[in-house]
């Protein structure tokens, strides 16, 4: 890994950016999800959710329990999560496969809530979500490490934070909604150098905007 680049040469060779590290499953998912171009509304949901539940932990801690989260979240069915009562937050607090925070358990029903509204409201949540993609003029010419750590939040995720909380959504912060554009694909924040980020291009220009 090279502190200046933020890049590394993964066991297979390739060049890639080095927050995986050398972890199986990490890799798998830096080089299979991350910045994919997503309208499929349940994932959409999952991540925005999980990203909450990451508030103040890694990401690959979540990951690691991602299959018990859906698992207890009805594979994040915002409708069906829409329906939980107190039992089931009481449920789900003794549950040790997930992260047992009661704020953000209670907030994961809300936002499935507010989640069924805003379908209704904009078609689906992938059309809501995918209004906001930054244009060409709002994107940095070169995606380097400089720019990513200079910029965990931007003008677009804030705009979007503002808008959920607005309909009444909770931990979707400025940081957390750009942390979800990123692994949605609403933008490439794969390194430049990283054999991920043409492909990932690629896909952004072949994939079918929802409206």
């Amino acid at each position: 890994m090279s502190d200046a680049t933020g890049l590394m040469t993964g066991p297979d060779g390739a060049v890639r950016c080095a927050w995986p590290g050398n972890l199986p499953d990490y890799l798998a998912y830096h080089d299979n999800e991350w910045g994919r171009p997503v309208a499929d509304d349940r994932r959409l949901f999952e991540k925005i959710c999980l990203e909450g539940f990451q508030s103040g932990l890694s990401w690959l801690t979540i990951l690691r329990k991602r299959e018990n989260f859906r698992e207890a979240f009805d594979g994040f069915d915002f409708e069906r999560v829409a329906k939980f009562t107190e039992a089931d937050v009481e449920r789900l607090l003794t549950n040790a496969g997930i992260i047992r925070h009661r704020g953000k358990i209670v907030s994961t029903i809300n936002n499935a809530k507010r989640a069924r509204e805003l379908a209704d409201e904009a078609g689906s949540l992938a059309a809501f979500f995918w209004r906001f993609e930054p244009a060409a003029n709002e994107r940095p010419a070169v995606v380097d490490l400089a720019h990513i750590r200079a910029n965990p939040t931007t003008a677009v995720s804030a705009r979007i934070s503002k808008e959920l909380k607005k309909r009444g959504w909770s931990f979707v912060g400025p940081t957390t909604v750009y942390a979800f554009m990123q692994a949605m694909g609403l933008v490439n924040d794969h390194l430049e150098g990283c054999t991920c980020r043409a492909r990932i291009e690629a896909e952004r220009k072949a994939f079918k905007r929802p409206g």
